[in-house]
């Protein structure tokens, strides 16, 4: 019996995209290469502005494979393209500026053992029996934010948040929430995803080996500056 696989979403597409381009990066510069250091450099100052607004970044943020004709899959239409075009923006731009000075992976892929979405890097930020509500609240309101800049620009606060404690976070996961969250009624299932995630994380005591000094978290590499400004 032939089982007949359903054609990937536009979500799932936004989210392998920005998977596969941050996980080049991220290796180069973890290896300190000075192309993937430059690349983050030019990335990271997008980080909170409108999607378009540097054109120096419209070659990194690379939709190419969205324009792409495949078997059984129907071209995108103009406005998915510019939901697309968005989250990919916001996505890789957040992410550089998570991975800054960092010698750590700051995009790390989702699992059920190993929660990576937005709501349980957020909950890791607090004590393992506690809630810290003025964290919290960064949260919703970041899941309140009236437009998609608004929402990069509370993004961008809890960013820098996690990036100090070296949370990382699953940026195709987000990437592909930042495209839901565009459409109507997006913002509602957005949210949605965003409480069930941080109510997943459960203190490392209960999960054995996913303390976030994994060695598949660390991957260190000397302490550097050189993209501190």
């Amino acid at each position: 019996m032939t089982t007949v696989s359903a054609p990937p979403t536009v979500r799932s597409r936004v989210g392998d995209l920005a998977t596969a381009q941050i996980t080049g990066w991220q290796e180069g510069y973890l290896k300190d290469r000075p192309r993937d250091v430059a690349v983050l450099a030019r990335l990271r100052r997008g980080a909170g502005r409108e999607p378009g607004a540097l054109p120096d970044l419209w070659t990194l943020v690379d939709t190419g494979s969205l324009h792409a004709r495949l078997d059984e899959v129907r071209p995108l239409a103009e406005a998915e393209l510019v939901r697309a075009e968005n989250a990919l923006h916001t996505a890789l731009t957040l992410w550089a500026l998570h991975q800054q000075s960092r010698g750590v992976r700051m995009h790390r892929p989702h699992s059920p053992q190993r929660p990576a979405g937005l709501g349980a890097a957020v909950r890791r930020l607090m004590p393992a029996s506690d809630i810290d509500e003025p964290v919290r609240k960064r949260l919703v309101r970041a899941g309140t934010a009236p437009d998609l800049t608004s929402l990069s620009q509370r993004l961008r606060d809890l960013i820098v948040l996690l990036r100090r404690q070296d949370v990382p976070l699953d940026y195709g996961l987000l990437a592909g929430q930042l495209y839901a969250w565009q459409a109507p009624g997006g913002g509602d299932l957005v949210r949605r995803e965003w409480g069930r995630s941080f109510h997943s994380w459960q203190p490392p005591a209960a999960q054995p080996g996913n303390s976030r000094d994994s060695a598949d978290d660390r991957a260190r590499t000397p302490d550097s500056d050189k993209d501190a400004s």
